[in-house]
């Protein structure tokens, strides 16, 4: 594992990391297939919809059932392909404006978020989810204040980073700052492999095992450091602490 080289930056996964997987399956994913048929309804010809529309590929885009029917396949398979999340997160807009959507974060989350950052920490975000998305999430948070963006200092999706099961991914977020050498970062997910990844990369990971979650390989926490919430990091956020 990496060393214990103090940490300056935390890259966060969001779902099953800072939310429950729930809110991601049981109240996004079927928000925007809500959302969707009016939409294709009501702005197909939109030049705000038009760039979500053709970033489908030609054989969906073209018509509004094909693309109905190609989204509803892509999210009862749970693929995770750029062009359906930055659609999924023009679908979401509306619903966080106007408050029929608010992001639940685990009790932990916000208060080690201003912690991090009176800390002088940097606090970034890594997640399948687009960048948008991302963004209308923790602007939209349970907390008080409901907002959190100004805590976060930069924003990473497939498209901008690569898969976050990919070691590239990270050592490429990794040169996106590169005042901040790969040790000094520490990613958080729930997805053992992520973990694995960003480890290789060279920064330090741990594996965040939240409520809801799917229970871990028994080889897991003999090989990788577990936390339930992240109270128990501590002050020095050694990854490797027990």
């Amino acid at each position: 594992m990496a060393s214990s080289t103090s940490v300056k930056v935390v890259l966060l996964d969001i779902e099953g990391t800072v939310c429950p997987i729930s809110f991601v399956k049981d109240v996004l994913f079927p928000y925007a297939l809500n959302a969707l048929p009016e939409t294709l309804k009501t702005q197909w010809d939109s030049p705000d919809f038009a760039k979500y529309r053709d970033a489908f590929p030609l054989e969906y885009s073209s018509s509004k059932d094909a693309l109905e029917a190609h989204v509803r396949e892509l999210v009862e398979k749970d693929v995770k392909i750029s062009y359906l999340k930055s659609l999924q997160g023009y679908l979401w807009k509306e619903g966080y404006v106007s408050g029929d959507l608010k992001a639940p974060l685990f009790p932990d989350v916000a208060a080690r978020l201003s912690e991090w950052r009176r800390k002088d920490l940097k606090v970034m975000i890594y997640s399948s989810g687009s960048v948008a998305a991302q963004k209308l999430f923790f602007g939209h948070t349970d907390a008080s204040p409901s907002d959190l963006t100004p805590q976060i200092s930069d924003w990473f999706d497939t498209v901008n980073a690569g898969l976050k099961t990919d070691t590239s991914s990270y050592k490429t977020i990794a040169s996106r700052h590169p005042e901040f050498p790969p040790e000094e970062w520490l990613f958080l997910s729930d997805n053992v492999k992520e973990v694995d990844a960003a480890i290789q990369a060279g920064m330090q990971s741990v594996v965040v095992q939240r409520p809801g979650n799917a229970p871990l390989p028994p080889d897991v926490p003999q090989r990788l450091r577990v936390i339930e919430t992240f109270e128990s990091l501590g002050d020095n956020l050694d990854a490797r602490a027990s």
